[in-house]
């Protein structure tokens, strides 16, 4: 079913989205009469702000601009996500619940008890939206390598977001990158190791490794590259060219699925990989949302 622009602005003006100062307004009216409704409508703002954002993502991934595009094109075009995103939210079993019940979860008491009743006071969309709580160090990661994910993101199809997330993952936020024995960073921001096939420099370091599910110190080569840049374009040509990753490239809809499309595929042994890795890209659609 499609709508027309006059008929998506009145969807909108009715289901508006967070970023809506007037929505914004309405949900913490909200929070202060009934809880439980504030919290599955702050659930349900997340989700379609997290399906707008993958769908800005996959549009710029697509799209190249032509004779036709101007600014009405564009606000069209940005009218239509919000339409779709909208839709697609609110689903049964949907990320909405899941949201949800996160959110249950961090409004109940430090006790552990029950989340407040109906009626009691209940945190705002201010309170709930800082819920990630990241830290300057997150923040400036995300900031440091966007430029480079989105121009590796519009070259491979893979959102610049999830690209960012992993290797922030895979880094501790930068905390924990590769180095070389003499200090210098490798500049390998996916972990990905140097195998009989690859001719570049290399570094050696300690490593964990996952054996039968017990956790092990292992000592590896990893690849070494000049810049991050190189670091995201090899990362994004592994994971579109290689056979072993085909499945990963019909996953990019959601980071619950491309997280753990890696993880059947072996990108790591980490038993809990998948669920790590679908929490920081979560983090970094968040803070990409904020410095937006």
């Amino acid at each position: 079913m499609s709508l027309s622009p006059t008929s998506t602005l009145a969807l909108a003006g009715q289901r508006g989205l967070a970023a809506d100062s007037k929505s914004l307004d309405g949900l913490n009216s909200l929070a202060g009469r009934d809880a439980k409704a504030a919290l599955k409508e702050t659930a349900r703002q997340f989700e379609a702000l997290f399906m707008k954002e993958i769908l800005k993502s996959m549009r710029e991934a697509s799209m190249k601009s032509g004779l036709m595009d101007n600014e009405s094109s564009d606000l069209g075009t940005q009218l239509l996500d919000e339409q779709w995103a909208v839709q697609m939210t609110g689903l049964p079993g949907g990320l909405g619940e899941m949201i949800e019940r996160q959110l249950a979860q961090q409004a109940a008491p430090a006790g552990g008890g029950a989340p407040a009743a109906t009626g009691a006071a209940a945190p705002t969309l201010g309170a709930v939206s800082a819920a990630p709580r990241a830290t300057p160090t997150q923040a400036q990661f995300v900031a440091q390598h966007g430029a480079a994910a989105q121009q590796v993101a519009r070259e491979s199809g893979i959102p610049a977001s999830f690209m960012i997330g992993q290797a922030a993952h895979e880094t501790g936020w930068g905390r924990s990158e590769i180095r070389h024995a003499d200090g210098r960073p490798a500049h390998n921001l996916f972990g990905i190791k140097a195998g009989a096939g690859w001719k570049g420099p290399v570094a050696e370091i300690t490593t964990t490794e996952y054996v039968d599910g017990v956790a092990r110190k292992v000592t590896a080569k990893f690849r070494a590259y000049t810049s991050y840049a190189e670091s995201f374009r090899d990362y994004a040509r592994l994971i579109g060219q290689s056979p072993r990753y085909a499945q990963v490239m019909n996953q990019l809809h959601s980071p619950q699925a491309f997280a753990s499309g890696l993880q059947q595929a072996g990108y790591a042994t980490d038993p809990q990989y998948a669920a790590k890795l679908s929490r920081v890209i979560n983090t970094t659609l968040s803070l990409q949302r904020a410095q937006a």
